[in-house]
C-alpha cells in the first residue's frame, strides 16, 4: 500500500468502522499526536472511538499525498454533537502512520453560507 491508501484505510478502519485493532496495523509505537485534545500514543484513542454515540459517522473525501504527508477532507457527523469537517494530516513512515495533525471546524450547511457552497463533500479537482 502506498501512504495514500494507508492512511485512508487506517482512518476508516477507525473512525467509520470503529475497529481499535487497526491502531496495531497502521500506527506506529511512538505514534505523535499533534491534537492538544489527546496525548501521544494510541492508548487514549483506543478507549475514546468505542465509545462515540451510535450514529456517529466518518465519511472520507479528498485524499491528497506530499511525500510523507497525506491529508484527507472528512466529514465527522455527531462529533460532540455538532457535524465538523476536517482536514486530518498524517506522516506516515516505513508504513505506519508517526504523527497526526487536524483542523476542525462546525459544518455550516449550504443554505446558511454566504456563498451558497457546501463545505462537504468535493468532488472536482486534483487528488494527488
Amino acid at each position: 500500500m502506498d501512504n495514500k491508501e494507508i492512511a485512508l484505510k487506517a482512518i476508516t478502519d477507525v473512525f467509520g468502522n470503529r475497529d481499535v485493532t487497526a491502531f496495531d496495523r497502521y500506527f506506529a509505537g511512538n505514534y505523535q499526536q499533534h491534537n492538544p485534545l489527546f496525548p501521544n500514543g494510541t492508548a487514549a484513542l483506543r478507549q475514546f472511538v468505542p465509545n462515540l454515540p451510535a450514529d456517529f459517522k466518518y465519511t472520507p473525501g479528498i485524499v491528497a499525498a506530499n511525500g510523507d504527508f497525506v491529508m484527507i477532507h472528512g466529514r465527522y457527523e455527531n462529533w460532540s454533537g455538532k457535524n465538523m469537517i476536517g482536514v486530518d494530516i498524517f506522516r506516515v513512515k516505513d508504513g505506519k502512520i508517526t504523527e497526526h495533525w487536524d483542523v476542525l471546524q462546525e459544518e455550516v450547511p449550504k443554505e446558511r453560507s454566504v456563498n451558497g457552497n457546501a463545505m462537504f463533500p468535493i468532488v472536482s479537482g486534483p487528488t494527488s
